[in-house]
C-alpha cells in the first residue's frame, strides 16, 4: 500500500494536479477534499496527472468522477493524463473513457491537444 501524495502545479491553461501513490478507499477523501479549495476559472483546464498513482479501486474512480464534476460546476474542462494500464483497463469498462479525455502526459493535456483513446 502506498501512501497518497498530491501535487498541485498551475499551467497555463489551468492546475495540474499530479496523483502519487494509492486512489483507494483509504484516502481518496483527500483528493476530494483538495477539490474544494480548488478554485477553476470557466474556459480553464484542469488536469489529473496519474503517472504516479500505484493503485485505484471504486472509491478512486468515485472520486475522478468528483472532479469531472466540479469542472463541469465551474464550467472548466478536465482531463486525465498518462493513466495506468490497470486504470485504464476499468475507465475503458466503465465508459469513463467516453468522459474524460485522456491524454499521454500532463504538457499534452494542458495544452489540449487531441486526446488518445
Amino acid at each position: 500500500m502506498s501512501p497518497l501524495k498530491i501535487t498541485t502545479r498551475d499551467t497555463a491553461t489551468g492546475p495540474v494536479l499530479a496523483v502519487l501513490g494509492d486512489l483507494d478507499y483509504a484516502n481518496a477523501g483527500e483528493l476530494r477534499e483538495l477539490l474544494t479549495t480548488l478554485t477553476l476559472q470557466p474556459g480553464q483546464r484542469l488536469v489529473l496527472d496519474l503517472a504516479g498513482m500505484d493503485f485505484c479501486d471504486s472509491s478512486g474512480i468515485t472520486a475522478l468522477i468528483a472532479a469531472h464534476h466540479h469542472a463541469q460546476a465551474a464550467h472548466a474542462d478536465i482531463a486525465l493524463a498518462a493513466v495506468p494500464a490497470n486504470t485504464l483497463r476499468i475507465l475503458r469498462i466503465v465508459g469513463l473513457d467516453q468522459i474524460f479525455p485522456l491524454h499521454p502526459d500532463s504538457e499534452t493535456a494542458a495544452r489540449g491537444t487531441r486526446p488518445s483513446r
